[in-house]
């Protein structure tokens, strides 16, 4: 796939300047891993397809921190743009863009193979898909702060992000189902974790309201 080689190669350089996160907000642009924090794996996706329900590129929880397919960038819903560096607010739309195969973070009305919730793929080309893919951050305070746990509502069906535990066999031996729940739960908490976080501009650094007062 045409969005492949350029994923790798970002990915690549992500490795080089990997980082953590330390404090501040996450912001549009901002390339990301995403932890579970019950459960300990991070959002995860390759090109892999589910051989039920969708077909497509499945989506799962791996407990490796080193793996290049668990980087996402964060952007803007479904014909919108969050120009870089703009903090994501919390109840803003958002898709989750898979960087090495350029599908975005989808759920829709099918059931997940192993625990019989609902689905969640990776959908789309080079970036673009359908309203489907967008995800509304569930925070509290005004932005996504990068060392706090968020949720991630789908705007279509209301399911959370979820994982419960249950494991796949071969071809993914070991990875964890992710889907969606109707309800939240610790299943469902998140964390931005190691990654590259574009930094708002000075400008909009002075237009931002303070909250440290």
């Amino acid at each position: 796939m045409a969005a492949g080689r350029p994923g790798k190669l970002l990915a690549a350089l992500l490795l080089l300047e990997l980082g953590s996160a330390m404090g501040g907000w996450v912001t549009c642009g901002s390339v990301v891993k995403l932890l579970n924090v019950r459960h300990g794996v991070r959002l995860h996706s390759h090109d892999v397809r589910y051989g039920s329900g969708s077909g497509q590129q499945s989506v799962t929880g791996i407990t490796a921190m080193d793996d290049s397919n668990s980087y996402w960038r964060v952007r803007g819903k479904m014909s919108t743009v969050c120009e870089r560096g703009i903090p994501v607010k919390c109840g803003q739309a958002i898709r989750l863009t898979h960087i090495n195969t350029g599908r975005n973070l989808h759920s829709h009305h099918f059931t997940s193979p192993l625990s019989g919730n609902q689905e969640v793929s990776a959908f789309g080309e080079d970036g673009e898909g359908d309203f489907m893919d967008d995800w509304i951050v569930l925070c509290s305070g005004p932005y996504w702060d990068q060392g706090s746990e968020v949720q991630f509502k789908h705007s279509s069906t209301h399911v959370l992000l979820s994982v419960t535990g249950e494991q796949y066999g071969r071809p993914i031996h070991g990875q964890r189902e992710v889907h969606g729940m109707a309800y939240a739960s610790q299943d469902s908490d998140w964390k931005a974790m190691e990654g590259i976080f574009v930094k708002p501009t000075e400008q909009l650094k002075m237009e931002l309201p303070h909250t440290e007062l």
